[in-house]
């Protein structure tokens, strides 16, 4: 893995990282720490929290903590308060996983409506208040993590996948916008990763990908475009863009529901 440099002078000095206490989102506040930039971490577990915390301040930078509940409704409005202070230049939108699998015509519509709070209104929530002022600013970036999951549709994580393809267009629309104001804006497409939530999962985790690659991929595409896929995914989403859909989603089944395993299972 190769360091990432020059991430103080684009993005310094302070990085919000929202799911950032274990798995891909440690790896960023690690990396970013590394660069010299001071990172806020937000996530609900207060214990793992600070576990990264004290590596970002073995590091030599700040750092501030943050326990909550995305799910909580004021859970934007206490992240926006908890970095009012700060010079803030880089948001990386870690946090979002699929809480519920159901046949969508049985299923539960306020478990259903927390998966899409978790992965697109308290996303966007945020894109709207801190793009804001990385536009005012005029210079920042803004990294959310997407997953190849989103590339198609499938069966009983239908929500989940609906989600994470809306973040990803959502996401491109973003990097024009927010491009004109110097802003970066990056979509990063992850597939199955070693993180200890994919484990909890019951996830197969034989050939995932390591969190501290995935992140450094994804800090080195910043400024390169809207939407980078990392390596280890290139194949499969570039064979869920074929245009046969339906022999795509049919034939996609048995694959995603060995890899699903038990229910609650991750489909990242």
């Amino acid at each position: 893995m190769t360091e990432v440099t020059g991430l103080f002078e684009r993005y310094g000095p302070w990085a919000l990282v929202v799911g950032g206490s274990e798995g891909v989102g440690a790896a960023f506040a690690d990396q970013l720490a590394r660069a010299g930039l001071g990172v806020v971490l937000v996530a609900r577990k207060p214990e793992a929290l600070e576990e990264v915390a004290g590596r970002v301040r073995s590091s030599g930078a700040p750092c501030r903590v943050l326990a909550l509940d995305l799910l909580d409704a004021d859970a934007t409005a206490r992240i926006v308060e908890a970095v009012a202070d700060l010079d803030l230049g880089l948001l990386v939108l870690n946090a979002g996983a699929n809480t519920y699998r159901s046949r969508f015509v049985e299923a539960d519509l306020t478990r259903v409506q927390a998966v899409i709070d978790l992965n697109v209104t308290r996303p966007l929530e945020l894109c709207r208040e801190l793009g804001a002022r990385l536009a005012a600013r005029g210079r920042g970036g803004i990294l959310v993590v997407g997953s190849s999951a989103g590339y198609l549709g499938h069966a009983d994580i239908s929500i989940y996948a609906a989600a994470k393809s809306f973040a990803r267009i959502f996401t491109e629309g973003l990097w024009l916008e927010l491009g004109q104001a110097g802003v970066d804006v990056l979509h990063l497409v992850l597939g199955l990763t070693a993180t200890p939530a994919m484990e909890r999962a019951g996830l197969d985790l034989t050939g995932a990908a390591d969190p501290a690659d995935v992140a450094a991929q994804g800090l080195a595409a910043m400024g390169t475009g809207p939407v980078y896929v990392v390596r280890q995914q290139a194949e499969v989403v570039a064979r869920r863009s074929a245009l046969d859909r339906a022999a795509l989603v049919a034939g996609n089944v048995s694959g995603m529901r060995a890899m699903l395993g038990r229910p609650g299972a991750d489909p990242s």
